[in-house]
């Protein structure tokens, strides 16, 4: 039986107006990661940290999905997917999927650094805020830090195991453990294609080239026709 694994990055979600880490005037030139992006610099300046993230939640809010996210939510929906996201946006639930492993955490979510509790995150995060659950002053994002283990690891390698085809969409290959999946798919055996801007640094059996909300459609479109 088919089973598909799809790794998305935030190339998926550029056309959304979600901004990548390296774009030109992207996020890792405007900050400083280490103090926004780190356990380290949430202990050593929590409002800083909050006002990033109440920042970046709010642009997120006002995205909408592009026809890329709408392709794959369709693939999901016709076929057995598993949709695996490096990006904390929601995109992927707003356009309809019905089951997304976020690896690096959910801007829509707040969770207690003190008894790790999770709930949806108010729009506005403050270092008063209480845990709802344990009372702490220690709320922070739901997301995946540098230096912070990625969420739904065994996961996803019993996905790759059984994985007939591992697709990567809109990811530079450099950040790991993401990067290296496509390496564990080819370790199996399983297929691989890459839906990118440009062609990345991993070694992929098949590429598309092009922005998103074009070649995933394209791609969507052919695997659904070449297989009914």
């Amino acid at each position: 039986m088919e089973k598909i694994v799809i790794l998305s990055g935030a190339g998926l979600s550029a056309e959304s107006g979600l901004g990548t880490f390296r774009d030109e005037g992207g996020l890792w030139t405007q900050y400083d990661l280490a103090d926004v992006a780190t356990p380290e610099g949430f202990a050593r300046d929590p409002g800083k940290v909050l006002d990033f993230y109440n920042e970046r939640r709010a642009n997120a809010a006002g995205a909408r999905p592009n026809a890329a996210h709408h392709a794959l939510v369709r693939l999901q929906h016709e076929r057995d997917v598993l949709l695996v996201t490096q990006n904390v946006d929601s995109l992927l639930e707003a356009a309809g999927a019905r089951d997304v492993l976020h690896m690096h955490g959910r801007l829509d979510r707040a969770t207690c650094a003190a008894c790790g509790a999770s709930w949806p995150a108010p729009p506005v995060m403050s270092v008063s805020d209480r845990c709802p659950d344990c009372g702490a002053r220690a709320t922070r994002p739901d997301v995946v830090w540098f230096g912070e283990m990625p969420v739904g690891l065994d996961r996803i390698d019993a996905a790759l195991s059984q994985a007939t085809l591992f697709v990567a969409v809109g990811t530079s290959g450099t950040v790991y453990p993401a990067a290296g999946f496509v390496d564990l798919a080819r370790a199996n055996g399983t297929p691989s294609v890459e839906l990118n801007l440009e062609a990345s640094s991993g070694v992929f059996d098949d590429g598309r080239y092009g922005p998103a909300s074009e070649i995933v459609p394209a791609w969507v479109g052919k695997i659904l026709s070449d297989n009914r």
